[in-house]
């Protein structure tokens, strides 16, 4: 199945949930997808499980208690753990209640909320001991716990790892009543599994009062409470732990999973944008779709490479500022690379994220506890399933393909800033005069920072294992740190992303801009050449439209190679270069006038002109600006989401002008509100409003849909 099939499916699933068509989580341990694992992540849907699968967890808690009344030595049963296995006990619930205790290790999981911790004996806030240090989040985000839960409860359900009905029941009630435990960030290793984390979740099923958790209620806020309090509020009961159920709980992958399915989640949709904002930046530097014929395919037929190169094609059908290059002039015959191989680019990174999504698919249906029972022959197995090396060989590739994509955005933004490679617009993408605003160097320099970012959160984690607990863990995954290393490279990523449609859909705008004025001036400037043949020359039939064609292509490119001068400078400074042009074709005409008086009073005529035809043009468009009927039906629509729907403009130095005064704000409010912005917006608030769409999946719905209909068939 292709990349694009995958993220169709997924998101199908996620839209069923988010419309109410569907409303039940029916987990049996098999066929958990992604989409269902985000939904549950960020709502509070019903989880339910067959009742073959309850029968299974019922039979195998039997199995366990049978196993330890014929005398059976059983690993974190009635042994020690880890590197202390050689120990034995006859005291099997303590031992449960002693392991999740001492894993209770985490910086940042107090029950109480960090003001209380933060304030004095009076009840004043307290003052910082060293002025100018800080208190980061060291918790998990309320959706990693959710998603970590029901990793853990798909993989219980299996009824391999021997814990009763009742405690898949009570982790079920801490999705459906919106109880998060809290999580400290760092400590796991991710080789027994995730201890650590998820004993933070088994305290919580205990309701213990050293235990915090946010608890959701009905206004949308979460409340921090000791899980003792939550359990009350929530009307959940308490659960004591007997044998295994501890380690059942903690002894296993479901937190990397969980959180690395997340990032997952997140680089899937960022992929396919990328490809949206590839179909964008043919346009805005005036590409061919050449570069994505299917011939490319049918020779190299990589499947991702086809699945990108399809995508793009069916992305730039309808656009108008496609040209197809036939090299009759002195441009460059074909593309740049970054993006005329963009398939060829991106290509493997697609066919990455599949391997990493069936790898993530494996293990969000995976039992990952030590040890399991094995239904078909009865036995306990000892091993090692709660390795997460699989997670981390993920979460590396997603990082790799972050930084992938990352760099294709980073040069497609710096070419369209360019005035040596965007193919004539201005510097810095600026509206007005190139000597009075460089509005996108900014963004430049912004892009070149992240991009760096990405090529460090590209070096592997899981190659920095230390030997861990008494030395019996000296294979460990690193996995959770992987994926968290991973999500940091998605935020990066995103900010990117939004820099690039802001950038990209300024470059639109310029580039529909210069086109209206090529349309307006081509005629008058016909006109213009037409009436001083008239005028001077009294025998040049048939030279006006020889002679105009071989002008108007030079001035095209002179148009192209000046837009780094200011208008006023540029046009005399075209016009100026036409001169040898005209002088050809007129020379040996016999002229009411000296040649050199001609050709010059011409072009300062045609100067003006130019100058008064661009300015026009720019005031209309600035006052109206929509490239929208020009771009292809997938550009348009992320276009006009930008534009209409998040409401970020073609950016002008007004726009981010601070006013004053009161009386600057009613300037703007009477005289140019289109344009002035009396609530002192910025280059970088525009882009996160991108970047807040990105964020909330708002931008990712019109993506979804460009997507689908580009789709065969």
């Amino acid at each position: 199945m292709a990349h694009s099939s995958v993220v169709i499916k997924e998101w199908e699933t996620l839209i069923n949930y988010l419309s109410g068509e569907e409303s039940i989580v029916t987990l049996n341990g098999n066929d958990l997808g992604l989409g269902a694992l985000v939904v549950v992540s960020g709502q509070v849907p019903q989880i339910c499980y067959p009742s073959a699968c309850l029968d299974a967890v019922a039979a195998t808690s039997v199995a366990l208690q049978a196993s330890l009344e014929e005398g059976q030595i059983i690993y974190g049963v009635n042994t020690g753990f880890g590197g202390s296995a050689d120990s034995r006990t006859k005291q099997v619930e303590e031992l449960q209640r002693t392991l999740i205790r001492e894993l209770h290790y985490g910086i940042g999981a107090s029950p109480h909320s960090k003001e209380d911790v933060l304030k004095e004996a009076d009840g004043t806030r307290a003052r910082k001991v060293i002025p100018g240090s800080s208190s980061r989040d060291q918790l998990f985000p309320e959706d990693w716990v959710r998603a970590s839960i029901l990793v853990r409860l798909n993989s219980l359900v299996s009824g391999r790892s021997g814990v009763r009905g009742i405690i898949i029941e009570t982790l079920s009630q801490l999705l459906n009543r919106d109880v998060v435990p809290k999580i400290p960030l760092r400590g796991s290793i991710s080789a027994s599994g995730d201890l650590s984390p998820l004993s933070y979740v088994a305290g919580t099923i205990q309701g213990k009062s050293t235990i915090g958790v946010r608890y959701g209620s009905e206004s949308g806020i979460y409340n921090e409470m000791t899980a003792e309090k939550a359990l009350a509020e929530a009307k959940i009961l308490p659960v004591t732990l007997t044998a295994k159920e501890g380690l059942a709980i903690v002894n296993g992958t479901a937190v990397s999973a969980g959180v690395a399915a997340l990032a997952l989640w997140e680089t899937h949709n960022l992929a396919i944008m990328s490809q949206l904002l590839t179909a964008m930046a043919v346009e805005a530097l005036s590409g061919t779709d050449e570069s994505f014929d299917p011939g490319f395919g049918r020779v190299r037929p990589h499947p991702g490479q086809i699945d990108c190169s399809n995508n793009i094609y069916r992305f730039l059908e309808g656009s108008k500022l496609v040209h197809h290059n036939d090299g009759d002039n002195d441009a460059l015959r074909q593309d740049r690379y970054s993006i005329r191989t963009a398939s060829q680019w991106l290509g493997p990174v697609l066919e990455d994220l599949l391997l990493a999504h069936q790898q993530m698919h494996i293990e969000m249906n995976s039992v990952t506890d030590n040890p399991i029972f094995d239904a078909d022959s009865h036995r306990i197995l000892h091993g090692g399933n709660f390795q997460a090396k699989a997670v981390t060989s993920a979460t590396e590739k997603v990082r790799q393909s972050i930084q992938t994509i990352g760099r294709m955005l980073f040069v497609q933004c710096t070419e369209m800033i360019n005035p040596t490679t965007n193919g004539g617009l201005p510097p810095n993408l600026t509206v007005e005069d190139p000597s009075t605003s460089f509005v996108m160097k900014a963004v430049d320099i912004m892009t070149a920072a992240l991009q760096s970012e990405l090529g460090f959160l590209a070096n592997p984690v899981g190659s920095h294992v230390q030997t861990a607990e008494m030395g019996n863990q000296s294979l460990n995954s690193l996995a959770l740190i992987s994926a968290r290393y991973t999500h940091t490279a998605v935020e990066v990523l995103t900010e990117l992303t939004a820099a690039h449609l802001f950038t990209v859909c300024q470059a639109l705008d310029l580039r529909v801009m210069n086109l209206l004025f090529l349309q307006d001036l081509e005629p008058r400037l016909l006109g213009t050449t037409s009436k001083m043949v008239d005028q001077h020359l009294s025998d040049a039939s048939g030279l006006v439209l020889p002679m105009f064609e071989e002008l108007w292509s030079a001035f095209l490119k002179r148009f192209d190679e000046t837009a780094a001068l200011d208008a006023e400078c540029r046009f005399i400074r075209i016009m100026d270069s036409l001169q040898p042009v005209l002088l050809r074709h007129i020379v040996d005409k016999q002229a009411s006038g000296s040649s050199a008086s001609i050709i010059k009073s011409w072009s300062e005529i045609c100067a003006s002109l130019c100058l008064q035809s661009f300015a026009a043009t720019r005031e209309d468009f600035l006052q109206h600006a929509d490239a929208s009927s020009y771009l292809g039906t997938a550009s348009g629509r992320i276009y006009r989401f930008v534009r209409e729907i998040l409401k970020v403009p073609l950016l002008q130095s007004a726009h981010i002008r601070t006013p004053h005064s009161e009386r600057s704000v009613a300037e703007c409010n009477t005289e140019r509100p289109q344009v002035c912005n009396p609530e002192s917006n910025t280059v970088g608030s525009y882009i996160a409003t991108i970047y807040d769409a990105l964020l909330d999946g708002r931008l990712y719905r019109p993506a979804l849909e460009c997507l689908q209909d580009g789709q065969p068939g």
